[in-house]
């Protein structure tokens, strides 16, 4: 059996309950998983995901950022995820912040039973370190019904693992669905908005802007500063246990159900895998790419550079091309218009140019 048709299957398995619930309900938190690129520059003026699979950036600040993927790692982990300074931002505005975040199904936090009798209290943990003594918060934020806790932690020039319980919330419960219930958010830098009023640390409130990030250092106070992060694990109990590993593989069918890399090739010419289709007619060529896995909503596509349908070894531009996709079909549709070919001729497309590439986007 073929990688790819292993891949299917682990998918296929997971998507049906098969071995795929973890008590963690973070995805990545290894941060072995990144599809997207293993380093991003210039990171600080827009929101975004950039590097490790499933970890966004919510950031509005003038600093700015180096992220990657980096080998730099605890006793039985591979990666971590670095973030260095590049930019220092010393005069901080009041509405600036820059949180690295995972934001979480509602159907996939339903075992902490909160708003109920039954609430269960979130054990977090994680790994970090830094090239100096450092105060951050961590947030867990309910966006169903605006409520949050945080939480300070320190870090130091070695790879500590910080050991956090948030109180369980009889308040307001989790939405079982596929929408965005639970962020997991680390705060390394934030203005008055977020830090002038009193660390709310005791238990999940009523989510009050100034109190969410106060008693905060602030990462971009020179151009130094480095944080390295990995272990990333939220699960039930009052006492945080061992990071819960798991196959690559495993980790990578996640993160698929929220971006794929659908086709990639870095020189003109080469065959895009997977890909078969036809001839509509003498104008009109229609294909289909096959994708890992259902998406975990409609996704967005986005298509870098052109390709050509290549008709018994004779190459024709591809032009007004339109993608689309579906939640539950794992196929990528491509339409385009065309010329000089045969009637319903079969064919496969390649990439017209260098650097091409499809994503499918259904991220939170």
């Amino acid at each position: 059996m073929s990688k790819a048709a292993e891949l299917a299957n682990l998918i296929g398995n997971i998507n049906a309950g098969g071995g795929g619930v973890n008590r963690n309900v973070i995805i990545n938190g290894a941060m072995n998983v990144a599809q997207r690129a293993t380093s991003s520059t210039g990171v600080g003026a827009n929101s975004g995901y950039y590097v490790c699979d499933r970890w966004r950036i919510a950031t509005n600040t003038s600093g700015r950022a180096t992220l990657s993927q980096d080998s730099s790692a605890p006793s039985g982990f591979a990666n971590s995820y670095k973030f260095a300074c590049t930019t220092a931002d010393t005069s901080i505005d009041s509405a600036e912040q820059f949180k690295l975040e995972q934001r979480i199904e509602g159907q996939n936090v339903q075992m902490f039973a909160k708003g109920t009798s039954d609430a269960k209290p979130f054990a977090v943990s994680f790994y970090v370190k830094g090239n100096a003594s450092a105060t951050y918060v961590c947030e867990l934020f309910d966006e169903d019904n605006s409520r949050q806790c945080s939480k300070l932690f320190n870090v130091t020039t070695d790879w500590t693992r910080v050991e956090l319980t948030f109180p369980a919330d009889t308040t307001g419960t989790f939405d079982d669905d596929n929408a965005r219930s639970l962020t997991f958010g680390i705060f390394l830098h934030a203005g008055s908005d977020r830090t002038s009023g009193t660390l709310n640390s005791s238990g999940f409130a009523s989510s009050t802007n100034a109190n969410r990030a106060a008693g905060i250092s602030s990462f971009f106070d020179s151009t130094d500063r480095t944080f390295f992060i990995t272990g990333v694990q939220v699960e039930v109990g009052q006492n945080p246990t061992e990071f819960e590993h798991e196959p690559f593989e495993r980790t990578l069918a996640k993160c698929l159900r929220y971006y794929q890399n659908a086709a990639k090739g870095a020189n003109a010419n080469e065959l895009i895998a997977d890909s078969h289709g036809h001839a509509e007619n003498t104008t009109r060529v229609d294909f289909i790419i096959n994708m890992y896995s259902n998406m975990r909503a409609t996704p967005t596509i986005t298509k870098t550079n052109n390709f050509i349908f290549r008709e018994n070894g004779t190459n024709r531009d591809v032009t007004g091309i339109n993608l689309s996709a579906s939640a539950s079909d794992r196929r990528l549709w491509i339409e385009g218009t065309t010329s000089g070919h045969t009637d319903e001729a079969s064919g496969r497309i390649y990439t017209n140019g260098t650097n091409f590439g499809i994503t499918i986007d259904a991220e939170l």
